[in-house]
């Protein structure tokens, strides 16, 4: 009688151990592309390039975006250095080339990849001026 009951708990501890292996292991399926909303690609930025917006998208920068993305844009910030991520170096015009400003402030407030969204934490103002500042970078 016993026997039975521990062959059926060990076989019950393998079935579950498994599955938190499965669940924990990357998922051999594949994604879908990231693929941003066209209304978003054609969002026009409301807010101009000025000094004072890029001096506000500066700031915030700092507080969230420079860790990965290196205090000058070059792609190099501790945390991408300590975690071997590459990203793009926003010195180089090129690294923009073909997006949008939309686009941009789309990837900001939702995140892409391993990149946390801003989601409502800023307002929508707040954001394009991040676009601004991160667009300053190959101008400089």
């Amino acid at each position: 009688m016993l026997k039975p009951f521990v062959v059926f708990v060990v076989l019950l501890l393998s079935v579950v151990a498994a599955g938190v292996q499965a669940s924990q292991s990357p998922s051999q399926a594949t994604t879908a592309p990231y693929k941003i909303p066209e209304d978003a690609v054609h969002q026009v930025n409301p807010v101009k390039p000025t000094s004072e917006s890029i001096a506000q998208g500066k700031k915030y920068y700092g507080y969230d975006c420079a860790m990965c993305h290196g205090a000058n844009g070059n792609g190099k910030g501790e945390v991408a250095v300590d975690e071997k991520l590459t990203l793009k170096d926003y010195r180089d015009p090129a690294a923009l080339q073909g997006m949008t400003d939309g686009e941009l402030f789309y990837i900001i407030k939702n995140g892409k990849g391993q990149m946390p969204p801003e989601g409502n934490r800023l307002k929508a103002p707040e954001l394009w001026n991040l676009v601004n500042y991160i667009r300053s970078f190959a101008h400089k």
